[in-house]
């Protein structure tokens, strides 16, 4: 299964402060807008997102379709095709991506211990 790029969306306090110490950090803005309280930083083929005051616990971001660049891929698996597998597998989603759909979509799903997994397709 191919799950595209990976990232940590993390939630801050102070989303300029969070800005500065991961730019300390080596990581540069690569899309987002402070305005609207959300940053998406790179330091080569690492990504993190800081999000401040959109959701309580930090949560790690599969993007299916994108490399870590946001570039599409010719070839992926669909957000649908990977939620219909883990759905035989007996995971239990917080959210569904409508299956009757294509295109952009997502779902969310908790790991054993709780880790908040978003699996968000934008392609």
């Amino acid at each position: 299964m191919k799950l595209g790029a990976f990232s940590i969306s993390l939630s801050v306090k102070d989303i300029h402060k969070s800005k500065e110490f991961y730019e300390n950090l080596g990581f540069e803005v690569f899309g987002g807008a402070i305005e609207k309280n959300y940053l998406i930083l790179k330091n080569g083929d690492s990504l993190i997102g800081i999000f401040q005051g959109m959701f309580e616990n930090n949560i790690l971001t599969f993007n299916p379709g994108w490399d870590t660049n946001a570039n599409t891929l010719e070839q992926f698996d669909d957000v649908r095709d990977i939620q219909k597998h883990l759905k035989e597998k007996g995971a239990q989603l917080l959210s569904e991506a409508d299956e009757s759909t294509s295109g952009p979509a997502s779902f969310m799903v908790l790991d054993p211990d709780g880790n908040t997994i978003l699996v968000d397709q934008h392609v």
